[in-house]
């Protein structure tokens, strides 16, 4: 079957958080990991079935989905997860909430930036410290930088969040790379959180590595915090999972969600069983188009086409990390908003103010082409 990702959908007239925020004005929106595909039609009828059951009660995962997220795991990844290891969540977000709330108020908390703004923010709701530690850019390459890591570590210091595959920059880290945070996190005796909610988004010929699976020892001190929302875009639905080997964590992980963390809906378990099980081939016609629409916007930066901003290559996501400090802006967002386009501004990133901005090319190849042409006519206006 093939799908059709240039299919445009109105979502301007609907409950879109994406779309909404800019009615009435004539802006792209480019910025919240939301794509604008419709999801897999193997998750739509699954949707169908389920609704026209009738009755919409209180649900809890059924066998088969555990099943089906075992299966998937072993054999996306090579991953034998244990099904008592699999903690069910309404979202990635609160399981970095969750996880913060472990250990004792003023723990701090390490993470690289740039990165997803909730890695900053769950430490300060759970009353920890978040302890920020800038990546390196290296020929071209963000880098985790394990020297300024290790500075970063003090007598407080009790855990190491990682975003792998890495939300903005769009890294997907080797299994070297991943040796080293593992090593890192043993030395340093650090609980390692790693959200890999991109992991199926990985855009380069090279295979995603859960770290849980680099060693026991690893698994042991371990949170891998995954879900199907970004890869089949059912954010909506809030499905989500912890995987937690070590019994004594999982438990006290569980503690911390009980009583203010909310079951999973019964649509998102739904739909994410469906689209474990039968996925893969529109997932794989994804991945081809993201790689067109990324090659679009990488090509149009490299021929110069855009002077003043620059790009390191996406390897995985569908969210490009735009330096733009060479057009030396004072108030980037509000300038590129006045000339209709909406991205992320990088600050909340933890990158210096009108230094980058986040762009997400999770969309129609039309809609990224008048993007980019908005882009350079805002260019050639200054």
């Amino acid at each position: 079957m093939n799908f059709d990702f240039d299919r445009p959908i109105d979502r301007l007239h609907s409950d879109s958080q994406k779309w909404q925020k800019y009615t009435g004005r004539d802006v792209l929106p480019l910025w919240v990991a939301d794509m604008d595909f419709a999801a897999p039609p193997a998750v739509i009828e699954a949707l169908r079935a389920r609704i026209e059951h009738g009755v919409i009660g209180y649900a809890k995962p059924l066998p088969s989905l555990i099943a089906a997220t075992v299966d998937y795991c072993a054999r996306r990844y090579g991953w034998q997860v244990d099904p008592a290891w699999i903690v069910w969540l309404p979202g990635l977000v609160t399981g970095l909430n969750v996880a913060a709330a472990l250990g004792e108020p003023g723990d701090e908390i390490l993470c690289a930036t740039p990165v997803y703004p909730p890695f900053m923010s769950a430490p300060t709701n759970q009353h920890r410290k978040a302890v920020p530690v800038p990546m390196v850019l290296r020929n071209g390459r963000w880098e985790l930088d394990f020297a300024a890591l290790a500075r970063a570590v003090t007598p407080r210091t009790r855990q190491f969040f990682l975003c792998s595959p890495h939300n903005p920059v769009g890294r997907a880290f080797s299994r070297a790379e991943l040796e080293q945070v593992v090593a890192f996190c043993e030395r340093h005796n650090l609980l390692l959180v790693s959200d890999e909610i991109h992991c199926d988004l990985v855009l380069d010929d090279v295979a995603h590595v859960p770290a849980a699976t680099l060693s026991p020892a690893t698994a042991a001190r371990s949170i891998t915090l995954m879900a199907p929302s970004k890869t089949y875009n059912i954010p909506g639905l809030g499905c989500s999972f912890a995987i937690v080997p070590d019994p004594r964590l999982r438990a006290a992980f569980s503690r911390a969600a009980q009583g203010i963390v909310p079951d999973v809906n019964v649509l998102g378990l739904v739909a994410g069983e469906a689209a474990m099980r039968h996925g893969e081939p529109w997932r794989q016609q994804l991945l081809a188009y993201l790689r067109g629409n990324r090659d679009l916007l990488e090509q149009t930066i490299a021929r110069g086409e855009l002077p003043g901003i620059a790009m390191t290559h996406v390897e995985a996501t569908y969210l490009a990390w735009l330096n733009i400090e060479g057009l030396q802006l004072a108030n980037a967002h509000a300038f590129f908003e006045q000339h209709g386009l909406g991205f992320s501004d990088g600050a909340p990133f933890g990158a210096a103010k009108d230094t980058h901005v986040r762009l997400n090319f999770g969309c129609t190849r039309a809609t990224l082409t008048e993007a980019l042409a908005r882009l350079k006519r805002a260019l050639a206006a200054r």
